[in-house]
């Protein structure tokens, strides 16, 4: 393009000056920026701007546009959407920047706007830091100056969001919460935002929840009955502590639970003390959307905050929804049996069928493949609920009897190793460690009380606090090493078997609950004609017990 002379130049900021353009001044300030400085905050910006107004009397203010906290990688902010809607309807003709950052920076997008949208428009552009002003200096925006300067701007915020995720991963790998809000259930400890503590109102619901479907509840059913007792949902819950947390469905909802949310918090390892984070992560720093993060990218740490659950609770809630688990209609509990339940032949589901009786109505189970495909795919291997019940029960009361039996023959084959005396000081070293771990722990729990009283200021109970949490650990860790040293000194054998003290602690069930089948049992296998297999749980651990005991049988009869 051919160099104006000077005295085309000055024609022009005649021209200019005879004219008064309507100017939008537009100010945007964003957090991911990295602007921290008073030169670049929102004040300082219109003041700028309304200073270079005031200097150019052939532009008249009409209105301040201000986007704070917005990101420049997208136009999708209402400042500016508000700025385009005054522009269509012919209100500004005019845009005033402090510079191009401010304005944006997609490089793809500021060009489109400046190149295109607002010549079409007629409306003039100036970036006062970057002299760009479209009508006193057309080849300021049309150089290549713009893009260069726009690219810049884009690979800036390219940087920053690159910088911000890799310290944000970094906090989460040491078990720092870095959410706007703690998970349900807990609250953020006011002395330090990243660490999590129980919030006992909300923890007691989580606990409710989870020991009602492991009892047979189904997820529906809990909802429902979250609902029926006036308990406000998560959302409602948080905004009724002050907080200013909004969820989309927040006014469909209006505070009554979803089954979703009974699932999430049936889901969430966050209850049972490990921090799960980056679970969810946003497209790019120019795609503001979310997608979801496979599970081998999530960031766990375990150990950062007290469990609501045991991580034994967690483990069979989510081995139930490996299970077929649907309610009759109408019903809000899962049958007892469903989801255990297989026939022995074609290893298919069995259903359940009602069958109408003169005198009484029964409940039967019968192969699935047999009631939906030709019958002879696969026999009928009916079998009565009730029927069925008793079964089960009586196997269950026989294992616990074995078990006692066990563990008596494990204690005794104890005594009789522990007889020399470097065992013996190991053992009383345990129960030592113990007594102290239960002074200790006993004293953490009368702390909160004393908290609520008035008894103890905040300082004192947060200090009082870790103290007695790092002495805890402390015997932990000791008492572990012991019994180590203890099960190493006999033959490395850990005789203290989970499943005895789980099946010994049900030594005088009477009946059967959904509850100890999830506890129990693995599977049930029907046979034609009645007969069944049940595979508990701890069948490898009831193995390697008997095993041990066979082993060291000899010393019992000596």
């Amino acid at each position: 393009m051919a160099r104006k002379s000077k005295y085309d130049q000055t024609k022009q900021a005649q021209a200019a000056a005879a004219k008064l353009w309507p100017t939008a001044l537009y100010v945007r300030l964003s957090r991911e920026d990295g602007d921290k400085l008073e030169s670049e905050s929102i004040l300082s910006q219109k003041a700028y701007l309304q200073s270079y107004i005031e200097a150019h009397p052939d532009l008249s203010y009409y209105k301040t546009y201000v986007d704070d906290g917005w990101t420049g990688t997208n136009f999708d902010r209402p400042g500016f959407q508000a700025m385009l809607e005054d522009i269509r309807a012919g209100k500004v003709h005019c845009v005033l920047v402090k510079d191009l950052s401010r304005f944006g920076r997609d490089y793809i997008e500021v060009g489109r706007y400046i190149q295109t949208f607002f010549p079409m428009m007629r409306v003039r552009f100036i970036s006062i830091n970057d002299h760009m002003d479209s009508f006193a200096d057309p080849d300021s925006v049309s150089s290549i100056l713009l893009p260069v300067k726009s690219l810049i701007n884009d690979e800036y915020c390219r940087d920053i969001s690159k910088k911000i995720r890799s310290s944000l991963d970094i906090r989460r790998t040491q078990g720092k919460f870095i959410g706007s809000f703690a998970t349900y259930g807990y609250r953020k400890d006011p002395d330090d935002r990243s660490k999590l503590i129980i919030d006992e109102e909300a923890a007691g619901i989580v606990r409710d929840i989870y020991n009602w479907f492991i009892s047979g509840k189904s997820i529906l059913g809990i909802a429902k009955h979250l609902n029926s007792l006036g308990i406000p949902n998560p959302s409602a819950y948080k905004r009724l502590q002050g907080m200013n947390y909004h969820h989309p469905a927040d006014e469909k909802l209006d505070g009554l639970w979803p089954d979703s949310s009974v699932r999430r918090i049936l889901k969430n390892e966050m209850y049972t003390g490990t921090m799960v984070q980056r679970r969810n992560q946003t497209i790019s720093y120019k795609v503001r959307k979310a997608r979801q993060v496979p599970e081998d990218g999530w960031i766990r740490v375990e150990g950062t905050h007290e469990a609501i659950i045991s991580r034994e609770t967690f483990e069979l809630a989510q081995a139930l929804f490996q299970r077929d688990t649907r309610t009759t209609p109408g019903s809000e509990n899962v049958d007892i049996f469903s989801g255990f339940l297989r026939c022995a032949d074609c290893g298919r589901a069995m259903n359940k069928k009602l069958i109408c009786q003169p005198y009484r109505d029964y409940n039967y189970y019968i192969c699935s493949t047999y009631k939906k495909m030709n019958t002879g795919v696969c026999t009928k291997h009916s079998t009565r609920s009730d029927k069925l019940e008793q079964i089960v029960l009586a196997v269950i009361q026989k294992q616990i009897e074995l078990a006692v039996e066990m563990d008596e023959l494990l204690d005794s084959i104890s005594r009789i190793k522990r007889k020399d005396a470097a065992a013996e000081q190991l053992e009383h070293a345990i129960k030592a460690r113990e007594g102290d771990r239960q002074r200790i722990k006993s004293l953490l729990l009368e702390l909160y009380p004393d908290y609520k009283d008035g008894l103890l200021s905040q300082e004192q109970y947060l200090t009082l606090k870790a103290q007695y949490e790092e002495k805890l650990t402390f015997f932990d860790s000791a008492i572990a090493e012991l019994q180590s040293r203890l099960a190493t000194h006999h033959d490395g054998v850990n005789i203290h078997n989970d499943f005895i003290s789980t099946l010994t602690q049900h030594r005088n069930i009477t009946s059967l609950t959904r509850a100890l089948l999830v506890e129990l049992v693995e599977e049930i296998r029907i046979h034609e004609g009645g007969g069944i297999d049940i595979r508990f749980r701890f069948a490898d651990s009831y193995q390697l017990a008997a095993d041990y005991i066979e082993r060291n049988r000899h010393l019992l009869t000596a």
